[in-house]
């Protein structure tokens, strides 16, 4: 059985490159720029090869070529150009055009390409902010609107988890500890998004943090172990999912009372779910973060 997703409709078209139904409709009825196919029944869809295509005359269209240019182009020289103009500027939104061909193809070979030519100009962490998050931010939607199978976003975040994982370990290869406190990195039960927490784990290490890392669904009653062996602990948590939005706050509080209080212990917390708590209202040795970058500014 074929798994790679090689039928799109004009709707999987708008979501996956941003240009709207109607503007594609124009280049193709205007400028014969792509060539739907039809179903038995007669539905109308696209193949890979113009969703391709479509990536590439989108990438020309946005570095200043116009679309009666890019017409008069044969289609081989097409992503000839698209690889010289992305060459010479290291374009961030090839290099996430590249990625989502090679998530849709479930091509290992295509993502560590991609990956190796951003590592030769740039260092990891920049990578990771300019073109890992926006991606991941619109795999997310692409899922949401079933554009994309979850098997696809399994795929590409379990590359991603290769990256950080290696980068972790080069990391702690080379950084001394420096820092009294430690950190101890979790999600909380039933919680399994641990790309963004692996990420921090990277940041803090770089920094010469001491870290545990718990990784996904970690019990509550689990956190207090780790007080036994440490004076002075942080723990760290990323709530994409988990705990659910009526139970987020009362989390919070029970956390507090069970780990915090009576120890020399904080949590630092970030994630979509808090945007369901009372900020304000939280006891001064929680203390929350917008943003990754924000967290670890602040570290």
């Amino acid at each position: 059985m074929n798994n790679l997703k090689n039928r799109f409709s004009i709707k999987d078209l708008e979501n996956l490159t941003g240009i709207k139904a109607h503007t594609i409709r124009i280049w193709e009825k205007r400028y014969n720029l792509l060539t739907p196919k039809r179903t038995e029944t007669n539905i109308r869809y696209y193949d890979l090869e113009n969703f391709q295509k479509l990536l590439n005359v989108s990438f020309l269209n946005n570095n200043g070529y116009k679309i009666s240019k890019i017409a008069t182009l044969e289609d081989h020289k097409i992503p000839v150009l698209v690889r010289e103009i992305a060459s010479e500027d290291n374009n961030e939104s090839h290099a996430i055009n590249s990625f989502k061909m090679a998530m849709l193809n479930f091509d290992q070979v295509l993502f560590y390409n991609t990956y190796e030519s951003l590592l030769r100009e740039r260092p990891f962490k920049e990578i990771f902010y300019d073109i890992f998050i926006p991606l991941l931010t619109e795999i997310g939607l692409l899922w949401q609107t079933t554009t994309i199978t979850p098997a696809h976003e399994h795929f590409l975040v379990a590359l991603i988890r290769q990256k950080i994982l290696l980068n972790i370990e080069i990391i702690q290869s080379k950084t001394p500890l420096k820092s009294k406190s430690t950190y101890v990195l979790y999600l909380p039960d039933n919680e399994i998004h641990e790309l963004g927490l692996m990420f921090i784990h990277y940041e803090l290490v770089s920094q010469g943090n001491q870290c545990i890392f718990l990784g996904s669904s970690v019990p509550m009653e689990n956190l207090s172990d780790i007080l036994r062996y440490y004076d002075d602990v942080k723990y760290v948590s990323y709530f994409t999912i988990k705990p659910v939005e009526e139970e987020v706050e009362s989390y919070l509080k029970q956390f507090h009372k069970d780990i915090i209080v009576g120890n020399n212990a904080e949590l630092y917390v970030l994630g979509r779910m808090l945007n369901h708590v009372d900020i304000p209202n939280l006891p001064k040795e929680i203390k929350s973060f917008k943003s990754i970058q924000e967290l670890v500014e602040a570290v």
